[in-house]
């Protein structure tokens, strides 16, 4: 079957078509036929060499795929050939709290990758999909969508009338914008891109700050808050941006890290914010299947659209990597298969 490679720590440019092997099925587990796989930051990480990966030499990346159940093993009962499915993230997360047991394995760093024509899983590691999505839109649910519903009702336990600032116009970000408005959160987005800036404001946004023309944004939050700050801050900058996402929070208020695209994961946490202020940091692992579930269900409900930016044809892979490292995308990079 046909497949991608890349080797971790080699770049973007060492993605290459490769032929594998096409594997029989074992003990539950189902083929799926792969119609879309959308990418993540993680993805750059794994092919800059900076995202852990098991074994050595190339791997086929990708966690994210849409796609259609075209046989079943023995012994399965979730699925039928015709289902149409997207991945977990972790495929043995089914419910419940993390744990390394749970999290030990994930799509795209070695061993099963979505890159692929086809795809090999057991078929608790699958979710079916709302009727009204396209593959790919629905691969996006996978990990960014996962995600902000993680860090807004899970960990965030955010309820309608609560305030979430929101950084930045990405996949996990404009995902969390959708959500909040359908659970009727107020939001505040930032960007450095007055144009993204309008984008957002036409999905629902209530405050927008532009942090290049106001490089003291948590400022600005607080303005637009009256003093009080933010009830969440989903903060995807890390180093660069955390003292002031700390800052954003009010009292009591929660911070749900969850990537480090402005400089990294080394960054020093500003303890006395933290206390002074009553507030918690908590980090987000993606989520469980659960969760993907509960996600699949209030979109289904809701008729929510994920946000493509844009759809790359698989003979173009590598400019759907390039395209996500510009940061030029507002919402989801989805490669079609």
């Amino acid at each position: 079957m046909h497949a991608y490679h890349i080797t971790p720590g080699a770049g973007i440019d060492s993605l290459e078509h490769v032929v594998l092997p096409r594997p029989a099925l074992q003990q539950h587990e189902v083929r799926v036929k792969v119609r879309a796989v959308a990418l993540n930051y993680r993805d750059l990480m794994v092919a800059h060499g900076t995202y852990p990966t098991s074994g050595d030499g190339a791997v086929v990346p990708g966690s994210d795929a849409a796609g259609e159940v075209i046989e079943v093993g023995p012994g399965v009962q979730r699925l039928r050939v015709g289902d149409r499915v997207a991945t977990a993230f972790f495929p043995a997360w089914e419910d419940g709290k993390v744990s390394p047991e749970k999290t030990a394995l994930t799509l795209g760093a070695g061993g099963a990758g979505a890159l692929t024509e086809e795809l090999v899983l057991h078929e608790g590691g699958l979710v079916a999909l709302p009727e009204h999505l396209s593959y790919e839109e629905a691969a996006t649910l996978t990990c960014a969508g996962v995600t902000a519903w993680n860090a807004l009702f899970v960990e965030g336990g955010l309820q309608a009338g609560d305030s979430v600032l929101l950084l930045g116009t990405g996949g996990v970000s404009v995902w969390a914008l959708q959500l909040a408005k359908a659970a009727g959160l107020r939001t505040i987005v930032t960007s450095s891109s007055d144009s993204k800036l309008e984008r957002a404001r036409a999905l629902g946004a209530d405050v927008l700050i532009n942090y290049r023309k106001h490089p003291e944004w948590q400022e600005e939050v607080l303005r637009a808050t009256g003093g009080k700050g933010v009830d969440l801050v989903l903060e995807v900058g890390g180093q660069d941006t955390l003292a002031r996402s700390i800052a954003s929070a009010g009292m009591g208020g929660k911070v749900a890290v969850i990537g480090g695209l402005g400089g990294g994961f080394d960054t020093g946490i500003q303890l006395l914010g933290i206390v002074v202020g009553g507030k918690s940091m908590r980090g987000i692992y993606v989520g469980s299947r659960k969760m993907q579930e509960d996600l699949t269900r209030l979109v289904a409900q809701r008729h929510i659209k994920p946000v493509v930016d844009s759809v790359f044809d698989i003979h173009k892979a590598r400019e759907a990597y390039q395209h996500l490292a510009s940061g030029q995308h507002f919402g989801k990079v989805v490669i079609r298969v």
